[in-house]
Parts: structure tokens; C-alpha cells; sequence
């Protein structure tokens, strides 16, 4: 489309604002040229019948004229750097998620290292108890005064089949042999003394 550079006061004569669309005439001129409201500003403003208005001028696809890039008095910024500012605000509002989720790992690094550092010293105290309350008994039963003297058991007798005097180590152990085992023969008189020449040689057999 061919484009006008330059730019008309006018007003806006016709308005349908159930279809978007009317028709504005330039200050010097009354030939009707169509407007459509995407022409105008979004500046939350409805067009209103009547209402000054400067506006360029294009060629529709048919040739015919229109009035686009609308603007009311006393909004002397152009579109352009408007569209700027909002493409910024926009791109600042999408690096602000970034800079909360940056926040937001920063804080959860943190608590990580805090809750590590709190389960280490847990453990290290829990281990330091540990090792205090297996030492205590250690000390308690180590004590020599507190420590009992183990009890010193004498085996068991038993006959082994040994029953001569040649045999025996004592005359207790004789005596021993020939008052539990049968068939002893240690005691050639009878007199419950064995080995009477051998160990049991005292005057009352000891």
C-alpha cells in the first residue's frame, strides 16, 4: 500500500460503534475518509462523534484513502516509542520470573547447607554419646574393686581305670580312687588305707 507522510487535523465525523468504524474530514477539506478503530490509540478512550483527531493517510488495497496512526490532542508521543516502552516492559516482566527463580534456588541452596549442617552435628553429638555410654561400662567393669576374682574350679573326679599305687600322684588321690572307683587294688589289707607302704605311709595313713 501506498503511504502519506504527512499528517491531518480533523474530526471525527460519523461513528459505528457496533461494527468499529467511521469517517473522519481533515480540517481543510470535507472529503470523508474511513477510519477503523485499530487505527486509533489504546489508550482506553471509545472514539466519540465529534472529537478532534490528527491521523495520516493510506491507500486501501482498491486505492481509495483512509485515515490510519489516529492520535487525540495533546498525545504528542508517537506510536513507535510507545510500542518500545511496552516491548521493554514486557521484556521486563519476563526476566523477572528468571531473577525470582534465581531467588528462589538461592534460598533453597541455603536451606539445603543449613539442614546438612544441622544433621551433621546431630550425628557427630549422637556418635560422641554413643562412644561415652560404651565407655562407662568398660571403666565400671575394669575397676579393681569392683572386679571379682574369677573362681577357680577343680575338675571333676573321674575313674580313668587306673587302681594301682604305681598310678597314683598322692594319697589322697589314692584314697579318692579307692573310695569311688570299684576294683581298686590298693588296699591289700582291707583297713581303708591304701598304699600303706607307698604314700600313705604316716601314722594314721595321711
Amino acid at each position: 500500500m501506498e503511504a502519506v507522510a504527512s499528517r491531518f487535523n480533523g474530526t471525527l465525523k460519523k461513528w459505528n460503534a457496533e461494527r468499529g468504524f467511521g469517517f473522519v474530514t481533515a480540517d481543510h477539506g470535507d472529503q470523508e475518509l474511513f477510519v477503523h478503530v485499530s487505527a486509533f490509540p489504546r489508550d482506553g478512550l471509545l472514539p466519540a462523534i465529534g472529537e478532534p483527531l490528527s491521523f495520516e493517510m493510506e491507500l486501501d488495497k482498491e486505492g481509495r484513502k483512509r485515515a490510519v496512526r489516529v492520535r487525540r490532542p495533546g498525545a504528542l508521543e508517537p506510536r513507535g516509542p510507545r510500542r518500545h516502552a511496552h516491548d521493554q516492559a514486557r521484556h521486563q516482566a519476563r526476566r523477572a520470573p528468571e531473577r525470582n527463580e534465581s531467588n528462589s534456588f538461592g534460598t533453597r541452596f541455603v536451606a539445603l547447607l543449613l539442614v546438612a549442617g544441622m544433621g551433621w552435628y546431630g550425628y557427630t553429638r549422637y556418635t560422641e554419646r554413643a562412644e561415652v555410654t560404651t565407655a562407662e561400662p568398660q571403666s565400671v567393669m575394669s575397676s579393681p574393686a569392683q572386679t571379682a576374682a574369677p573362681e577357680i574350679r577343680q575338675p571333676a573326679f573321674q575313674c580313668d581305670g587306673r587302681k594301682h599305687c604305681s598310678q597314683m600322684s598322692s594319697c589322697s588321690e589314692a584314697k579318692q580312687f579307692l573310695n569311688n572307683c570299684p576294683g581298686m587294688e590298693m588296699d591289700g589289707d582291707g583297713d581303708g588305707i591304701p598304699c600303706e607302704q607307698q604314700l600313705c605311709t604316716g601314722p594314721f595313713g595321711g
